[in-house]
């Protein structure tokens, strides 16, 4: 059983028609897309539903903050849908769809520019052929969109021409069907084969899943969670810390443990990207810190596991430590090698929202010469 996708705020029910008149501009500007499964999860009654605010649209979305590829992917970008970032990592934007539209997404620049940096119907062959002459690549990524919005033999064709390379030993999927659209898994007895095809072969296969608020952990979620898991996938979550989704401690904190006793490991919670139309969704980066290590103190060592980090233009920044006067910084993933091993002390700065949004550097260190740069 698959839930209809809804593409047309006029289709949903529980917007009135002085809120469609409203989120006219906002959805000519956005594109709206979900499905009846996960509409369902709204409780309409309340304006503040977390489910409402990841996938309805607001017209704080129109305020003009933020770029539309705010981490430069596209300096990275080899062909049309290939990115090579860092060293053993390969991304492949396979798809420019989603089962549904999250309205703080980093790359809604795909869903309004269909085409110009993903082509549906293309053939990887020629980015097949770089992952296999660049043997430093040891993991390729499935992003897009969402891969698991393609068919199963078309994934299966994408995935077994990658295990043909001897040097990739891993394949993430990055994926928010297990929650947006968990029949996608359940109703599929496809999948599950592929995936113990390819974890028998010696290739392990990741979905990083995307929940961000513990109302999408459902019953049947869970289900196809452990239908992914069964089967012998490895999983772990990834989330932004969201205004009004997820920023409350206890919120985060709770979401943390439904994972583990699930077992998933949470994995990054990203400082949300200053992304346009994301304003409304993003908290200044030392108040979202704080959030975040607060949500750390009541669970288990399973559960804390996750890194606060950007995903900066030169690589993912781990926020490490705040004092009465500094924030300190490193660098958990790197595009420069050279940038490994490095600390930055800025002093504090409570407006800002970003990296760069820190002037007044107090020192760099680096760990691996044990001085000061």
């Amino acid at each position: 059983m698959y839930p209809e996708y809804v593409t047309k705020l006029e289709k949903v029910k529980g917007i009135s028609q002085e809120e469609l008149k409203e989120l006219k501009p906002v959805e000519e500007k956005y594109k709206f897309r979900a499905n009846e499964y996960y509409l369902d999860l709204i409780n309409w009654k309340d304006k503040n539903d977390p489910i409402r605010k990841i996938i309805i649209p607001s017209v704080e979305e129109l305020e003009e903050w933020g770029l539309e590829d705010a981490s430069k992917e596209h300096s990275y970008t080899i062909s049309k849908g290939l990115q090579h970032k860092y060293r053993d990592t390969a991304l492949l934007l396979v798809n420019d769809v989603c089962g549904s539209f999250c309205r703080f997404c980093f790359r809604k620049r795909l869903f309004k520019n269909v085409g110009k940096e993903v082509v549906r119907t293309r053939e990887i062959d020629q980015d097949i052929d770089y992952i296999r002459k660049h043997e430093e690549i040891t993991n390729v990524l499935l992003t897009g969109g969402d891969p698991l919005l393609l068919s199963t033999n078309k994934l299966k064709s994408i995935i077994e021409s990658i295990c043909e390379i001897d040097h990739v030993k891993i394949i993430r999927i990055g994926t928010k069907t297990p929650a947006f659209n968990p029949f996608r898994i359940i109703s599929d007895g496809t999948l599950p084969s592929l995936i113990k095809e390819i974890s028998n072969s010696g290739t392990k296969l990741y979905f990083i899943v995307h929940f961000n608020h513990p109302k999408e952990l459902t019953t049947f979620s869970i289900q196809g969670i452990n239908i992914l898991q069964n089967s012998g996938a490895i999983i772990a979550n990834q989330t932004p810390l969201l205004h009004s989704i997820n920023d409350n401690p206890k919120t985060l904190s709770t979401l943390f443990k439904k994972l583990s006793f699930n077992g998933i490991p949470p994995y990054y919670v990203f400082q949300n990207r200053p992304v346009m139309g994301n304003k409304g969704f993003t908290i200044p980066l030392e108040k979202a810190y704080s959030i975040f290590l607060e949500s750390l103190e009541d669970i288990s060592g399973l559960a804390k596991r996750p890194r606060f980090v950007m995903s900066h233009e030169s690589g993912k920044i781990e926020v490490t430590a705040l004092t009465s006067k500094n924030i300190i910084f490193r660098y958990h993933r790197a595009h420069n090698p050279d940038n490994y091993g490095k600390f930055f002390v800025f002093k504090r700065n409570p407006e800002a929202y970003w990296f760069d949004d820190y002037k007044e550097l107090v020192e760099v260190y680096n760990y691996k010469s044990f001085q000061n740069i």
